[in-house]
């Protein structure tokens, strides 16, 4: 089977969240996928990330410590950018064309047999096959280790067959009600899937709601708690800002400050800005310290400054400085109202004086008048657009959901229009901001040539 052939298959599938509303989630049916192909999860140790915003970010910086480590890391983060294959990744590498193409055409030969068996009531949905191609690359190279972002929710998502040596919750808000539940403590229960009896929890306090519901789950099954609280830097009027120019930075910034881990001074120098990114890194320092000490013991203070410093993780408040063609671009994904707070604060360090030419699209099924309400005011103009996404909400949708913010917002029929208005917009001196979907986000990188 192509390459080309296995993706067509794979959104042949429809997208990850589409049949979700005929068929129940059930991580049986996973279970029974995985024991064909003989448990490629059971080979692996892993580390498992759950949480609403931030767990792309955790992940990411957790697998580049492991790395830094001399560990040869998984890593398995959803959605993606552009290519289908940046959701696999061993040691920053994605999965290639080739091997994704063998490990597909095994898995959908196992899936179809188990339906014609009676095995499973259907075909398995497009995230459970991406799970169990992740997994079977995983095993078939021999990591060791894998870090693995819950896909939607926790509780019943594909990756929770796993046992993980750690997991991690980040931060919990509202975010695909539909599935998760109307309030957060429905959706922090099922973050709270992913704790284990006896197993290791880290987290940081958050709200009150989502606090009692992972403080109880911990109880309930009797799982040790780590707060890494003691590794999230203090911000106060009086303290100097964390932000700073960089020229070693790919996108220009970095937040810098000093901590103690593992009983010594370091430097974290990260390139994830933003204060939401200070909690981020936080939550990876205590996981890869949890690590250091089931056995990992190339995990050291140095390994983790090293790989603070060396996380890739693009699209978050990721900038592409001026060209002659094309003004500064700030990429963010916001995908909800607590990525669009996250934004807007980060945004008011390095451009509080700046003119701000917003480009913005949404799924439809996303709190978009809530967004456009924290954002656009921030925005001398905005430029609603889409992409060719069943989900995606059109610009005529975008400017009426936010009817109640009073910037002119202009409508753009694709990614590639709008940027080229937000360009003329901008002029020499204006900054152009790129947010919202993920798949807004990742077309505007490729159309603009920014590293992905």
């Amino acid at each position: 089977m192509s390459y080309e052939t296995a993706i067509a298959r794979m959104y042949a599938l429809g997208h990850e969240l589409a049949n979700t509303a005929s068929q129940k989630f059930d991580l049986d049916h996973m279970r029974v996928l995985l024991e064909a192909l003989e448990n490629p999860e059971r080979k692996f140790p892993a580390v498992l990330i759950a949480g609403t915003n931030g767990k792309g970010s955790t992940a990411a910086t957790l697998a580049s410590i492991l790395q830094a480590s001399g560990l040869k890391t998984g890593l398995y983060t959803s959605p993606h950018l552009v290519h289908i294959n940046e959701r696999v990744r061993i040691d920053r590498a994605a999965i290639t064309d080739d091997d994704f193409a063998a490990i597909h055409d095994l898995v959908n030969r196992t899936a179809e047999r188990l339906v014609t068996e009676a095995e499973l009531p259907w075909h398995p949905s497009f995230f459970e096959m991406l799970t169990a191609i992740a997994f079977e690359y995983f095993a078939r190279e021999r990591v060791d280790i894998a870090v693995l972002e819950v896909g939607m929710g926790g509780r019943l998502d594909a990756t929770n067959v796993v046992e993980p040596r750690v997991s991690v919750i980040t931060d919990v808000s509202l975010d695909h009600q539909k599935f998760l539940g109307d309030t957060i403590p429905e959706i922090a229960r099922e973050k709270a899937g992913i704790i284990r009896a006896d197993g290791i929890v880290v987290t940081l306090p958050q709200t009150p709601e989502a606090n009692d519901v992972i403080g109880n789950t911990i109880l309930s099954q009797s799982a040790k708690a780590v707060s890494a609280v003691q590794y999230v830097p203090p911000v106060s009027p009086q303290s100097p800002q964390y932000l700073v120019a960089s020229a070693q930075a790919e996108g220009g910034y970095v937040s810098r400050y000093p901590l103690q881990v593992m009983g010594k001074p370091i430097t974290v120098e990260t390139p994830l800005v933003g204060r939401h990114q200070l909690r981020n890194v936080a939550l990876a320092i205590a996981a890869a310290e949890q690590l250091s000490q089931q056995g990992f013991a190339t995990i050291s203070a140095a390994a983790i400054e090293r790989g603070i410093r060396e996380t890739h993780w693009p699209g978050r408040f990721q900038v592409l400085p001026a060209s002659p063609d094309y003004p500064e671009v700030v990429f963010d994904v916001a995908h909800n109202p607590a990525g669009a707070w996250a934004l807007r604060s980060t945004l008011s360090a390095p451009y509080e004086e700046a003119r701000l030419i917003f480009v913005f699209g949404a799924m439809r099924d996303k709190s978009i008048g809530e967004m456009a309400e924290i954002l656009f005011p921030l925005a001398d103009r905005v430029f609603a657009t889409h992409v060719d996404n069943p989900r995606s909400a059109t610009p005529a949708e975008i400017r009426e959901a936010a009817r109640r913010v009073s910037v002119e917002i202009d409508e753009a029929s694709d990614v590639v229009s709008a940027l080229a208005k937000a360009r003329t917009a901008a002029g020499t001196r204006g900054v152009v901001v790129v947010t919202g979907s993920i798949y807004i986000v990742g077309e505007a990188m490729r159309v603009l040539g920014a590293r992905i």
